[in-house]
């Protein structure tokens, strides 16, 4: 999702890299979960946090949507999933009663990012630190990397690079292909990268770079 802000008023003012230290660690939170409310449609889903979903859940797309944890909207033009926020609290769907995240170690990349974001530019991306969106006064320093808390990063940043210009390129196709096109390449993204069940006893890397091998053929030859 693209953000029309200035980076200047929300964050310090810096990029940084994966092996950068950056005052993100909130200590555990410390029975505060702020940042699990109020969040609308913003926790957007994608492909590996599928893969997570099924190899820690056990449940696909389909499966979430029906329980209700997951809903469905558009974004730059695409249909992409995103956790559902409920109740008159706005709380996560996956917030248990004590206000702690009942999902942890399968929680999307999002997530596990806050209270960074990614700044794309060129192919590539850094982080930046939003300053306003964690109540956490005194959070110390940490180690980017480590604070995303993704195993074999270097394939998770260039997939990240990868998914961002293919939402980009899909964006434009979209908008060059009026409505009906636009509904057929939504119904490819979905059904590629979303409905199609993961396999979790197989590297993602994998399964993700297969798919989107198919994906830019489709585009390719129309």
């Amino acid at each position: 999702m693209r953000r029309q802000v200035n980076l200047s008023d929300i964050s310090d003012g810096r990029l940084y890299g994966e092996n950068d230290m950056v005052k993100a660690d909130c200590h555990g939170c410390r029975d505060c979960f702020q940042c699990c409310t109020g969040m609308g449609d913003s926790v957007i889903l994608d492909p590996y946090d599928m893969y997570r979903f099924q190899a820690g859940l056990g449940r696909g797309l389909a499966a979430l949507l029906e329980e209700g944890a997951v809903q469905l909207h558009v974004v730059d033009g695409c249909i992409l999933p995103s956790l559902v926020m409920e109740g008159k609290g706005e709380r996560c769907f996956f917030l248990d009663l004590q206000g702690r995240c009942s999902i942890h170690g399968s929680r999307p990349g999002v997530c596990r990012l806050f209270p960074l974001g990614r700044y794309y530019e060129e192919g590539d991306f850094k982080y930046f630190l939003q300053t306003g969106e964690c109540r956490e006064k005194n959070r110390s320093k940490v180690k980017v990397g480590k604070w995303i808390d993704t195993p074999e990063r270097g394939k998770y940043h260039d997939f990240l690079c990868v998914w961002h210009d293919f939402l980009k390129r899909l964006e434009g196709e979209m908008a060059a292909g009026g409505e009906e096109g636009a509904k057929r390449l939504n119904m490819l993204l979905l059904q590629s990268f979303y409905l199609t069940g993961y396999d979790p006893e197989r590297d993602f890397y994998g399964q993700f770079g297969e798919r989107m091998e198919q994906a830019l053929s489709y585009l390719q030859n129309g």
